[in-house]
Protein backbone atom coordinates (compact mmCIF):
# COMPACT_ATOMS: atom_id res chain seq x y z
CA UNK A 1 0.00 0.00 0.00
CA UNK A 2 2.82 2.41 0.81
CA UNK A 3 4.42 1.82 -2.60
CA UNK A 4 1.09 2.45 -4.32
CA UNK A 5 0.60 5.67 -2.33
CA UNK A 6 4.16 6.78 -3.11
CA UNK A 7 3.64 6.12 -6.84
CA UNK A 8 0.34 8.00 -6.79
CA UNK A 9 1.97 10.93 -5.02
CA UNK A 10 4.81 10.96 -7.54
CA UNK A 11 2.51 10.94 -10.56
CA UNK A 12 0.23 13.52 -8.95
CA UNK A 13 3.11 15.93 -8.38
CA UNK A 14 4.38 15.34 -11.92
CA UNK A 15 0.90 16.06 -13.25
CA UNK A 16 0.70 19.26 -11.20
CA UNK A 17 4.09 20.43 -12.45
CA UNK A 18 3.18 19.58 -16.03
CA UNK A 19 -0.22 21.31 -15.77
CA UNK A 20 1.22 24.42 -14.10
CA UNK A 21 3.88 24.68 -16.81
CA UNK A 22 1.22 24.55 -19.52
CA UNK A 23 -0.96 27.06 -17.67
CA UNK A 24 1.94 29.50 -17.36
CA UNK A 25 2.73 29.07 -21.05
CA UNK A 26 -0.91 29.62 -22.00
CA UNK A 27 -1.07 32.79 -19.88
CA UNK A 28 2.16 34.04 -21.46
CA UNK A 29 0.84 33.42 -24.97
CA UNK A 30 -2.43 35.13 -24.07
CA UNK A 31 -0.67 38.24 -22.78
CA UNK A 32 1.63 38.36 -25.82
CA UNK A 33 -1.34 37.93 -28.16
CA UNK A 34 -3.23 40.78 -26.51
CA UNK A 35 -0.14 43.00 -26.63
CA UNK A 36 0.46 42.13 -30.29
CA UNK A 37 -3.16 42.89 -31.15
CA UNK A 38 -2.91 46.29 -29.45
CA UNK A 39 0.31 47.10 -31.31
CA UNK A 40 -1.17 46.03 -34.66
CA UNK A 41 -4.40 47.97 -34.11
CA UNK A 42 -3.19 51.11 -35.98
CA UNK A 43 -2.02 48.89 -38.85
CA UNK A 44 -5.47 47.29 -39.13
CA UNK A 45 -7.11 50.72 -38.95
CA UNK A 46 -4.89 51.93 -41.81
CA UNK A 47 -5.90 49.01 -44.04
CA UNK A 48 -9.56 49.44 -43.11
CA UNK A 49 -9.47 53.18 -43.83
CA UNK A 50 -7.80 52.61 -47.19
CA UNK A 51 -10.87 50.62 -48.31
CA UNK A 52 -13.51 53.13 -47.21
CA UNK A 53 -15.20 56.04 -48.89
CA UNK A 54 -13.87 59.50 -48.18
CA UNK A 55 -16.17 60.51 -45.31
CA UNK A 56 -16.58 57.02 -43.84
CA UNK A 57 -13.07 57.32 -42.42
CA UNK A 58 -14.30 59.84 -39.85
CA UNK A 59 -17.23 57.80 -38.52
CA UNK A 60 -17.29 57.08 -34.80
CA UNK A 61 -17.32 54.39 -33.65
CA UNK A 62 -15.20 53.25 -36.60
CA UNK A 63 -16.35 50.49 -38.94
CA UNK A 64 -13.49 48.01 -39.11
CA UNK A 65 -14.75 46.00 -42.09
CA UNK A 66 -15.96 48.34 -44.86
CA UNK A 67 -18.92 47.10 -46.85
CA UNK A 68 -18.34 47.17 -49.74
CA UNK A 69 -14.53 47.64 -49.82
CA UNK A 70 -13.41 50.43 -52.13
CA UNK A 71 -10.53 48.81 -54.04
CA UNK A 72 -10.62 51.73 -56.46
CA UNK A 73 -8.98 53.82 -53.74
CA UNK A 74 -5.62 52.22 -54.49
CA UNK A 75 -5.91 52.98 -58.20
CA UNK A 76 -6.89 56.58 -57.48
CA UNK A 77 -4.17 57.05 -54.89
CA UNK A 78 -1.41 55.80 -57.16
CA UNK A 79 -2.56 57.80 -60.21
CA UNK A 80 -3.63 61.19 -58.82
CA UNK A 81 0.09 61.94 -58.46
CA UNK A 82 2.99 60.31 -60.37
CA UNK A 83 3.57 57.84 -57.55
CA UNK A 84 5.75 55.59 -59.72
CA UNK A 85 8.17 58.51 -60.17
CA UNK A 86 8.25 59.20 -56.43
CA UNK A 87 8.89 55.51 -55.81
CA UNK A 88 11.76 55.52 -58.31
CA UNK A 89 13.28 58.63 -56.70
CA UNK A 90 13.06 57.12 -53.24
CA UNK A 91 14.53 53.80 -54.41
CA UNK A 92 17.47 55.60 -56.03
CA UNK A 93 18.21 57.54 -52.85
CA UNK A 94 17.82 54.47 -50.63
CA UNK A 95 20.07 52.20 -52.69
CA UNK A 96 22.88 54.74 -53.00
CA UNK A 97 22.77 55.81 -49.34
CA UNK A 98 22.80 52.18 -48.17
CA UNK A 99 25.79 51.47 -50.39
CA UNK A 100 27.64 54.57 -49.23
CA UNK A 101 26.90 53.97 -45.55
CA UNK A 102 27.97 50.32 -45.58
CA UNK A 103 31.17 51.09 -47.47
CA UNK A 104 32.28 54.17 -45.53
CA UNK A 105 31.24 53.00 -42.07
CA UNK A 106 32.79 49.56 -42.51
CA UNK A 107 36.10 51.14 -43.51
CA UNK A 108 36.02 53.51 -40.54
CA UNK A 109 34.93 50.77 -38.15
CA UNK A 110 37.73 48.50 -39.38
CA UNK A 111 40.26 51.26 -38.83
CA UNK A 112 39.06 51.98 -35.29
CA UNK A 113 38.95 48.30 -34.34
CA UNK A 114 42.06 46.85 -36.01
CA UNK A 115 44.56 49.54 -36.96
CA UNK A 116 46.87 51.20 -34.44
CA UNK A 117 47.50 54.93 -34.69
CA UNK A 118 48.31 57.76 -32.26
CA UNK A 119 45.15 59.31 -30.88
CA UNK A 120 42.89 56.68 -32.37
CA UNK A 121 40.70 56.36 -29.29
CA UNK A 122 40.48 60.14 -28.86
CA UNK A 123 39.29 60.51 -32.45
CA UNK A 124 36.74 57.74 -31.87
CA UNK A 125 35.38 59.52 -28.79
CA UNK A 126 35.11 62.77 -30.77
CA UNK A 127 33.24 60.90 -33.47
CA UNK A 128 30.78 59.49 -30.94
CA UNK A 129 30.28 62.95 -29.44
CA UNK A 130 28.77 64.11 -32.73
CA UNK A 131 25.76 61.90 -31.94
CA UNK A 132 24.80 64.44 -29.28
CA UNK A 133 24.29 67.15 -31.91
CA UNK A 134 20.65 67.33 -33.02
CA UNK A 135 19.95 67.67 -36.72
CA UNK A 136 18.36 71.08 -36.18
CA UNK A 137 21.78 72.47 -35.15
CA UNK A 138 23.48 71.49 -38.41
CA UNK A 139 20.47 71.90 -40.70
CA UNK A 140 21.00 75.55 -41.66
CA UNK A 141 24.82 75.35 -42.11
CA UNK A 142 24.41 72.26 -44.27
CA UNK A 143 21.77 73.95 -46.39
CA UNK A 144 24.05 76.97 -46.89
CA UNK A 145 26.91 74.68 -47.86
CA UNK A 146 24.87 72.68 -50.36
CA UNK A 147 23.38 75.89 -51.73
CA UNK A 148 26.89 77.24 -52.39
CA UNK A 149 27.70 73.97 -54.16
CA UNK A 150 24.46 74.35 -56.19
CA UNK A 151 23.27 70.95 -55.00
CA UNK A 152 19.84 72.16 -53.85
CA UNK A 153 16.96 70.55 -55.77
CA UNK A 154 19.15 67.54 -56.57
CA UNK A 155 19.60 64.18 -54.87
CA UNK A 156 23.21 64.93 -53.92
CA UNK A 157 22.55 66.45 -50.45
CA UNK A 158 20.63 63.27 -49.56
CA UNK A 159 23.17 60.82 -51.02
CA UNK A 160 26.70 62.22 -50.80
CA UNK A 161 26.84 62.57 -46.95
CA UNK A 162 26.20 58.82 -46.67
CA UNK A 163 29.60 58.17 -48.29
CA UNK A 164 31.29 59.92 -45.35
CA UNK A 165 29.78 57.66 -42.67
CA UNK A 166 27.83 58.32 -39.51
CA UNK A 167 28.82 57.82 -35.89
CA UNK A 168 26.21 55.23 -34.94
CA UNK A 169 26.97 52.86 -37.82
CA UNK A 170 30.72 53.22 -37.29
CA UNK A 171 30.28 52.37 -33.62
CA UNK A 172 28.06 49.37 -34.39
CA UNK A 173 30.49 47.94 -36.95
CA UNK A 174 33.52 48.59 -34.75
CA UNK A 175 31.91 46.63 -31.93
CA UNK A 176 31.24 43.71 -34.27
CA UNK A 177 34.74 43.77 -35.77
CA UNK A 178 36.21 43.49 -32.26
CA UNK A 179 34.55 40.08 -31.89
CA UNK A 180 36.44 38.64 -34.89
CA UNK A 181 39.49 36.65 -33.64
CA UNK A 182 42.81 38.37 -34.32
CA UNK A 183 44.33 34.99 -35.16
CA UNK A 184 42.57 35.16 -38.54
CA UNK A 185 44.16 38.52 -39.22
CA UNK A 186 47.61 37.30 -38.13
CA UNK A 187 47.35 34.24 -40.36
CA UNK A 188 46.35 36.44 -43.30
CA UNK A 189 49.33 38.75 -42.72
CA UNK A 190 51.66 35.74 -42.69
CA UNK A 191 50.22 34.82 -46.09
CA UNK A 192 51.08 38.30 -47.37
CA UNK A 193 47.70 40.08 -47.14
CA UNK A 194 47.67 43.82 -46.65
CA UNK A 195 45.27 45.59 -44.30
CA UNK A 196 42.94 46.38 -47.19
CA UNK A 197 42.93 42.76 -48.38
CA UNK A 198 42.18 41.57 -44.83
CA UNK A 199 39.29 44.02 -44.66
CA UNK A 200 37.87 42.91 -48.02
CA UNK A 201 38.50 39.15 -47.93
CA UNK A 202 38.21 38.28 -44.23
CA UNK A 203 36.47 40.95 -42.18
CA UNK A 204 33.59 41.79 -44.53
CA UNK A 205 32.58 38.16 -45.30
CA UNK A 206 32.48 37.41 -41.56
CA UNK A 207 30.46 40.55 -40.79
CA UNK A 208 27.32 39.91 -42.83
CA UNK A 209 24.92 40.28 -39.84
CA UNK A 210 26.40 43.64 -38.81
CA UNK A 211 26.49 44.93 -42.38
CA UNK A 212 22.88 43.86 -42.89
CA UNK A 213 21.90 45.65 -39.68
CA UNK A 214 23.55 48.88 -40.80
CA UNK A 215 21.93 48.59 -44.22
CA UNK A 216 18.49 48.04 -42.68
CA UNK A 217 18.86 51.03 -40.37
CA UNK A 218 19.95 53.20 -43.28
CA UNK A 219 17.16 51.87 -45.48
CA UNK A 220 14.54 52.74 -42.89
CA UNK A 221 16.04 56.16 -42.28
CA UNK A 222 16.22 57.07 -45.98
CA UNK A 223 12.86 55.53 -46.89
CA UNK A 224 11.01 57.40 -44.13
CA UNK A 225 13.02 60.63 -44.36
CA UNK A 226 10.67 63.57 -44.71
CA UNK A 227 12.64 66.59 -43.51
CA UNK A 228 15.63 66.11 -45.83
CA UNK A 229 13.63 65.91 -49.09
CA UNK A 230 11.36 68.71 -47.85
CA UNK A 231 14.38 71.01 -47.41
CA UNK A 232 16.41 70.16 -50.50
CA UNK A 233 13.87 69.06 -53.13
CA UNK A 234 11.42 71.55 -54.63
CA UNK A 235 10.89 70.21 -58.15
CA UNK A 236 7.87 67.89 -58.27
CA UNK A 237 9.81 65.44 -60.41
CA UNK A 238 12.39 64.97 -57.64
CA UNK A 239 10.04 64.36 -54.73
CA UNK A 240 9.95 61.17 -52.69
CA UNK A 241 7.32 58.84 -51.24
CA UNK A 242 7.47 60.52 -47.82
CA UNK A 243 6.61 63.87 -49.41
CA UNK A 244 3.86 62.28 -51.49
CA UNK A 245 2.12 61.12 -48.30
CA UNK A 246 1.84 64.72 -47.14
CA UNK A 247 -0.02 65.75 -50.29
CA UNK A 248 -3.11 63.80 -49.32
CA UNK A 249 -3.49 65.72 -46.07
CA UNK A 250 -4.82 68.60 -48.11
CA UNK A 251 -3.96 70.34 -51.36
CA UNK A 252 -5.58 72.54 -53.95
CA UNK A 253 -5.71 69.67 -56.41
CA UNK A 254 -7.42 66.94 -54.42
CA UNK A 255 -8.28 68.41 -51.01
CA UNK A 256 -8.13 66.29 -47.83
CA UNK A 257 -8.14 62.65 -48.89
CA UNK A 258 -7.52 60.53 -45.80
CA UNK A 259 -8.67 57.31 -47.45
CA UNK A 260 -6.23 57.81 -50.33
CA UNK A 261 -3.48 58.71 -47.90
CA UNK A 262 -4.00 55.42 -46.04
CA UNK A 263 -3.84 53.52 -49.34
CA UNK A 264 -0.53 55.17 -50.28
CA UNK A 265 0.80 54.64 -46.75
CA UNK A 266 0.06 50.92 -46.99
CA UNK A 267 1.83 50.66 -50.35
CA UNK A 268 4.81 52.60 -48.96
CA UNK A 269 4.93 50.24 -45.98
CA UNK A 270 5.30 47.08 -48.08
CA UNK A 271 9.06 47.40 -48.94
CA UNK A 272 10.19 47.88 -45.29
CA UNK A 273 7.98 44.98 -44.19
CA UNK A 274 9.40 42.68 -46.86
CA UNK A 275 12.95 43.74 -46.05
CA UNK A 276 12.58 43.03 -42.35
CA UNK A 277 10.72 39.77 -42.98
CA UNK A 278 13.52 38.34 -45.11
CA UNK A 279 16.44 39.88 -43.17
CA UNK A 280 15.22 39.61 -39.58
CA UNK A 281 17.61 36.77 -38.69
CA UNK A 282 20.66 38.77 -39.82
CA UNK A 283 19.27 41.90 -38.19
CA UNK A 284 18.85 40.21 -34.79
CA UNK A 285 22.30 38.62 -35.02
CA UNK A 286 23.89 41.94 -35.85
CA UNK A 287 22.23 43.68 -32.89
CA UNK A 288 23.15 40.89 -30.45
CA UNK A 289 26.78 40.40 -31.47
CA UNK A 290 27.69 44.09 -31.58
CA UNK A 291 27.49 44.27 -27.77
CA UNK A 292 29.61 41.21 -27.02
CA UNK A 293 32.92 42.98 -26.76
CA UNK A 294 33.76 46.59 -25.97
Amino acid sequence: MQSIAASFTHYYRAFIRHASRHIKRAITYLILSIGGAVILLPFFWMISSSLKKQWDVYHFPPVWIPNPPQWQNYVDALTVYPFHLYLLNTSTIVVLTCLGTVLSCSLAGYGFSRLRAPGRDVIFVLLLSTMMLPYTVTMIPLFMLFNKLRWVDTFRPLIVPAFFGNAFSVFLLRQFFLTIPRELEDAARIDGCSSLMIYWRIVLPLSTPALATVAIFQFMGSWNDFLGPLIYLSDEGHRTVALALAYFQGSARVGPQMHLMMAVAFVALIPPLLLYFFAQRLFIQGIVFTGVKG
